[in-house]
């Protein structure tokens, strides 16, 4: 496509030439004169492709959704307006305009290029018809807040409102009981494969970031050429450039979540004065806290009316409206501290400069400015070179704050002027990141078991002529290493009857009920299973089964009694505060360990069984193991999501709540293979399609690859893509 647009920069009409093409999967494959124009043409196409998407995700960031989507969305607006998402973007970009005015006039060039396609795409999205939403205008910072809004949850503070339930209902000693990769987070699986592992003698750089699943989905397959680079890789929809995910020809590099705390929760004591101003209580004693009311329109209901406080450590994100009636009196609340609000930088800095690199110290260069997320990088270069490091801002501050909520009023928890220093490691052979503990082992409280990480590096150890085609198995890999403890209760289950032996760790000691003859089968069937979490396994089915029947009842267990108890926390954060998910996640463990009683593991072991063998045989694991992905709009089909292979610690890494339900709302976001050798050799493949138009031809046909663990070619040869006219 040519087309004549004009920029708003400098109040200047400028006229451009951009070409658009597209590769047999509707890919945008995107040229112009220069980044600029450039920033441009992406902007415009993904509004054209995503207008629907853009919008949804501007109004997320702003705290607006309520406003069309009603009441549901209440506590998320509310969340981002105390949370002072859109005015750190605000702030983020100003600074950014003082200190880097080459990117900041780019970032400005996408959302030109936003505000020109909108109209265009809304036409095409009946989304907006159906809700009556007609587009708006993104501000020059709106690419900044859709990153915080996408990224505010990732380092998980709310899980330290968990550990500060657990400590005080149930005792500090379990404070870490429940620690692992818990429903809240999100992580990845990625490895980097050095030349004398590969069947061409040059890298590979492969993975899958691993998210909640979004239709349409969060990364959107792209290239971006100017006479300044050329680049292929998976971007987010709303912001410029290719910040986790790209090839540029010379070099290539890829992320995964390094499980870094870097958020902080303190806990304020908050006063009103007569006047109507709020102080919060420091180190310092009382000072005076920002405070003022925003108003949240909400469709067919009243507008609702929060109070925005901000103290020296934070906006206060919980509380703030639990000022007591007599007025005089102090509260408590909970005001959140993360690095952006605190610096007033994001690392926009660092996307135009991962578009330029050529080699590997060009990306280790870049991300030294990298701020949020924190991620672990791997990066391979045409010349050989390798990277393994950590990027992105880690506050130094006292060990208290990375466990608890903490008391603002205590000096102690304060942050130092420098953030911690980024680890990184040398390759060799290859590297893997699968957010266990590992390279960021002292940047973080909480990582992900050890089994993906663990299992990819045995597959990579099984051979040394690694070649794209190859790597798909990796991806597709469905052995399930966290059931073997489980495996073994349940393998001990039947000795116990069968000897007569005591049930251990029972404090009343005696013979344990023998399992059901059905309850034996099932036992039986388990322990002959290949720990294949395949959709079509009915062995992985019934594993399931027994798993969530497990699960239930350790969560009944009277040791956990007091953790039943609702929290006093917004619905917001119930995916990290919900007990039953909790003991989900943190099976393993609880297994051997925790407050429950040997002797009473073991016979809810025997129980599951029974229960299992007495029902109807369970289905195959894909019959009940579904997609499950957020929609803005819920699709009123939900059920003809297809059912999904791999489990939570497999490294087809798709992710249910067992005991609870076994539809699967996190799973891998787009699959990648970069290719150092051939960059057309490459591959990838997202969920659902280019497009995010309900009915476009590219809309959802990359689903049926995506489910077979297949990858779409990258194509790069422009003589083989297809030039929009027009």
């Amino acid at each position: 496509m040519a087309a004549h647009l004009r920029s708003d920069k400098d109040g200047i009409g400028v006229s451009v030439s951009i070409e658009v093409y597209r590769d047999a999967w509707g890919v945008p494959h995107l040229r112009a004169a220069d980044p600029d124009e450039l920033a441009f043409a992406q902007g415009r196409v993904t509004a054209r492709d995503r207008a629907w998407q853009l919008e949804v995700e501007r109004h997320r960031a702003q705290g607006t959704t309520a406003a069309f989507l009603g009441a549901a969305e209440l506590g998320w607006d509310t969340f981002v307006r105390r949370a002072r998402l859109a005015d750190t973007a605000r702030r983020c970009f100003a600074r950014l305009e003082g200190t880097d005015a080459p990117t900041a006039a780019w970032v400005r060039a996408y959302v030109d290029g936003v505000n020109d396609g909108l109209a265009e795409g809304a036409d095409r999205a009946p989304e907006f018809a159906e809700t009556g939403l007609t587009p708006g205008r993104w501000e020059r910072w709106t690419p900044l807040a859709v990153w915080l809004s996408t990224h505010i949850l990732f380092a998980g503070f709310p899980t330290k409102l968990w550990r500060d339930e657990v400590a005080r209902r149930l005792g500090e000693e379990w404070t870490e009981l429940f620690a692992t990769d818990g429903p809240g987070t999100a992580g990845s699986n990625g490895w980097v494969v050095a030349g004398g592992r590969t069947a061409s003698g040059a890298a590979l750089v492969a993975g899958d970031p691993h998210r909640f699943i979004e239709a349409p989905g969060v990364y959107q397959q792209i290239r971006l050429a100017c006479p300044a680079y050329d680049v292929v890789g998976l971007a987010v929809p709303g912001v410029p450039g290719l910040a986790h995910f790209g090839h540029t020809g010379p070099v290539a590099w890829a992320i995964t979540n390094a499980m870094a705390d870097y958020q902080d929760l303190y806990r304020e004591r908050l006063r009103r004065l007569p006047d109507g101003t709020v102080e919060a209580l420091g180190p310092d004693g009382w000072a005076p806290a920002a405070a003022h009311r925003e108003t949240i329109e909400v469709a067919d209901a009243e507008p609702v009316v929060v109070e925005v406080i901000e103290t020296a450590r934070g906006p206060v994100i919980i509380g703030a409206d639990d000022e007591p009636g007599d007025s005089s009196s102090p509260w408590e609340a909970l005001a959140l501290r993360y690095p952006p609000r605190v610096t007033g930088e994001l690392g926009f800095g660092v996307l135009p400069a991962l578009l330029r690199a050529r080699t590997v110290t060009d990306v280790d260069t870049a991300l030294d400015g990298w701020v949020e997320p924190v991620n672990v990088v791997q990066a391979a270069d045409t010349r050989g070179g390798l990277l393994h490091r950590v990027a992105g801002h880690v506050p130094v501050r006292d060990r208290a704050n990375s466990l608890r909520i903490v008391p603002a009023w205590d000096p102690a928890h304060a942050w130092a002027d420098a953030p911690a220093p980024l680890p990184r490691a040398e390759v060799r052979g290859h590297a893997v990141m699968a957010n266990a503990r590992g390279l960021a082992a002292p940047l973080g409280v909480e990582f992900a078991p050890p089994h993906r990480a663990a299992r990819i590096d045995e597959l990579l150890d099984g051979s040394a002529a690694w070649t794209p085609e190859t790597t798909a198995a990796i991806h597709s890999d469905t052995d399930n290493p966290s059931a073997a403890r489980l495996l073994e209760a349940v393998r001990r289950a039947g000795e116990d009857t069968e000897t007569g032996a005591d049930a251990p760790g029972s404090p009343l000691g005696g013979t344990p009920a023998p399992l059901s003859p059905a309850g034996a089968g099932v036992r039986e069937r388990l322990l002959a299973w290949d720990r294949r979490m395949d959709a079509e396994s009915t062995d992985a089915g019934l594993y399931a089964a027994v798993r969530g029947a497990v699960v239930r009842r350790l969560a009944g267990h009277e040791a956990f009694t007091a953790l039943r108890e609702p929290s006093p926390y917004p619905d917001l954060f119930r995916p990290w505060l919900a007990l039953g998910p909790r003991v989900a996640f943190a099976l393993e463990t609880l297994l051997v360990a925790g407050p429950v009683p040997a002797g009473d593991v073991d016979r809810i072991v025997r129980e599951a069984l029974d229960e299992v063998g007495a029902g109807e045989p369970p289905a195959a694991w894909g019959v009940t193991h579904r997609l499950a992905p957020w929609q803005a709009l819920p699709d009123p089909d939900d059920d003809r999501w297809p059912g999904l292979g791999g489990d939570h610690d497999c490294v087809l890494s798709t992710s249910s709540v067992p005991g609870w339900t076994d539809r699967s709302a996190r799973a891998s976001a787009a699959r990648y293979v970069w290719d150092l050798a051939d960059r057309e050799r490459s591959r990838w493949i997202v969920p659902f399609g280019a497009s995010g138009v309900p009915g476009d031809p590219h809309h959802r046909d990359q689903l049926p690859l995506w489910l077979r663990g297949e990858l779409a070619p990258v194509t790069t040869d422009w003589q083989n893509l297809i030039k929009e006219q027009g």
